[in-house]
Order: structure tokens, then sequence, then C-alpha cells
């Protein structure tokens, strides 16, 4: 990274000078809260450590202090200060041991230090690596090579760097992870677009640019209806931000039901559902029940709510004889009554499969 200062060199094209002052000046934007971030995350880690050194072999002290002191945090400042991610803090001052040593020390800290700091978003995929050597390696690499998040990410869980290890040739392995992350590395607004700036920074992120017109819509539409017509429920949240090792997830609508005591979570595919879709639900209800469920409260339900649904998915995914996960179909358009009662048989049918029920014939339709 450069230093906190905006080259200006006036040519005989406005257009491209203009272009350059506005990059230039949203870099030093985008340096300066990183390394604000990183410091932030390193002190908030020294501090809970050296509390769990003070307070060795009493466990369940320490879980506990961790646990009020995210409450606390969350309380007073908002997102970003759960237990997962105070635990990652811990990880990454005793990873990273010396990585702010030199930032304390400087008056001008982001134009001293943000040539060796990476985004925080890529030392979160860090802390990922066990193996110390391959971690400095991707550090050093992501570092030379500009690496976006995505990159990296891609890179460590494709096993990158033991790849190349094991080359005798290894241009072409550059040269075809180079052209798998063209994309990610064409992206200019992803520092600014991740969550955890607005979460660092105390706003509201922004999620529209995750959302198509016609997720947005229906979203908006089975919010209502839910609310509306169901018996018993209110609303929680919409895009709630659930934050895991494997990185950002948003659950397009959580409700919690008064009446049958537990919550209900609705996500949203706009196409044919998924085994990904179903896992990806099942980890959802896992973490709601383990971070959300409080005493009294019954099991999560999660729902796929997609484009067309599957008798097989519900035959030989985890949907089978599952009571807490749910596949249910959307229609955009109004269907004409013999459509409707079509539909109907056609959903009851798959609902028959995901709880183990054979038709009267003993077979098993294959049609979708």
């Amino acid at each position: 990274m450069k230093d906190l200062t905006i080259q200006v060199t006036d040519s005989d094209n406005i257009f491209k000078d203009a272009q350059s002052i506005v990059e230039q000046s949203r870099n030093m934007a985008f340096r300066a809260v990183n390394v604000a971030m990183v410091l932030r995350n390193w002190l908030l880690g020294r501090r809970i450590a050296e509390e769990e050194l003070k307070n060795a072999g009493r466990a369940e002290y320490g879980k506990e202090t961790v646990k009020k002191l995210a409450d606390y945090l969350t309380d007073n400042y908002g997102k970003g200060f759960d237990k997962i991610s105070l635990y990652n803090y811990v990880k990454f001052f005793k990873l990273f041991p010396d990585i702010v040593g030199a930032v304390s020390q400087q008056s001008e800290i982001v134009g001293a230090v943000s040539q060796q700091l990476l985004p925080w978003t890529h030392y979160r995929e860090l802390l990922r690596v066990s193996d110390q050597q391959a971690r400095q390696w991707y550090e050093q690499e992501a570092l030379n090579e500009m690496w976006s998040t995505r990159t990296l990410h891609r890179n460590i869980a494709s096993q990158y760097y033991y790849r190349l290890l094991q080359s005798q040739n290894k241009e072409p392995v550059k040269k075809e992870m180079q052209q798998l992350t063209v994309g990610y590395q064409n992206d200019k607004l992803e520092f600014i677009k991740n969550p955890v700036v607005a979460e660092f920074l105390g706003l509201v992120p922004n999620l529209d640019f995750t959302e198509t017109r016609l997720e947005t819509a229906i979203i908006a539409h089975i919010q209502k209806f839910v609310m509306e017509l169901g018996k018993g429920y209110a609303f929680v949240a919409r895009q709630q931000h659930i934050r895991t090792d494997m990185g950002d997830f948003f659950i397009d609508l959580v409700f919690y039901n008064y009446i049958l005591k537990c919550f209900l979570l609705i996500d949203l595919k706009t196409s044919q559902i998924t085994h990904q879709d179903v896992g990806q639900m099942d980890m959802y209800v896992r973490m709601y029940d383990e971070l959300k469920r409080t005493e009294g409260d019954n099991p999560t339900i999660g729902l796929i709510l997609c484009s067309e649904t599957s008798k097989d998915m519900a035959r030989y995914s985890m949907l089978r004889d599952n009571e807490r996960l749910f596949q249910a179909k959307y229609m955009t358009y109004l269907p004409t009554i013999e459509q409707l009662k079509a539909e109907i048989e056609q959903q009851k049918e798959v609902f028959r499969q995901q709880m183990g029920e054979r038709n009267e014939q003993g077979t098993i339709d294959n049609e979708q």
C-alpha cells in the first residue's frame, strides 16, 4: 500500500484526472478504516487474552466473561462483537503477536503502517490456516500480489500453497489461479461493500447489491403475508447477518412464533432447490439454536422458498424425515384453478416423500 497522499498530475483529459483523484482519495479512506479496524481487533484480542491468563484454570469464568463482554459491546456499539468475533480477535492476537507492535509507537499510524497491513477480512481468512508456514506464505503473497479477500479465500480453500509446493512446473498452477480469480480482482468496491466495514463504522449495511429486484419484491411480500395471515408471528429481522469461518451469510427473513415458541427462518432461492441450499439452511438452523435460542424455546424451523421444489431432494437429502427443515414453492403469477389444484397435489406429494411415505403402489414416482 502507498502512503496517504494523492498524486495529482494534470493532463489533457479531465475525465481521467477526475477518476484518478476520486479513486486515490477513496483508497486513502479505505486504508485509514482498515488500519483502525485491525488495531481495534488486535487490542481487543490482547486484552481478552490477558484476562484469560489471569484466570487460568477457571474455564467457565472465562466463557462467562466473554459472553458478558459480547453482550455489553453489542448493546453499546452494535454488531461485530458477538462471541465468535471476540474469540477470533483473541486468535488474531495469538497468531500475529507482533503485527501491531509498530502501530502503537507511530504517531502517523495509517501512513506508516498501512503498507504492512492487509485488510481485516484477509486476516480473518488467514485465521483458518493452522500451518504457520502456509499462513505466513499466504499473508505475504496477498500483500505482494494485492489479492482480494475472495481471491485469498479461494486460494486457501483450494490448497494453492500445497499444490505449488508439489508442482515441479509451477507456472501453469499460477496461471490457472489467476484466470479463476480475475473476476474477484476487478471488484473495486469489494472493501466498502463488505458488511464488516459498515459494522465497524456503526452503520447499517446496505445489502441491496446482494439482491435482485425479484428477490427484494418476493421477500417484501412474504414478510407481509406471514405477518397478516400467520397466527402468532412476530417479525425479527430481514437479511440477518450471520458470520462464520466460511464467510458472511444473510438469512432473508426471521420470525418468532409465540404460539409455537420457536424461530422461523425463511431463505429465498430464485431457482430450483439444490443440496447446497438444504445444507446452508441446516447450518442456519443449528447456528440459530446455539446463538439465539433461549430456555423455553422450541427448536428453530427452516423454510427454503424456491421456484421449484424437488421430490428427489425430499427423499435423498437431509430433508428426509426432518421436522425442522422444509421446502416450498412460490409462483410469480396467478395460476388458474386447474393449475392451482395440480400444484397443490404436487407439493403434497413432495411433502409425503420428505416424511418418508410411499404411494399406494409402493413405488416411488421419479418425476420432478
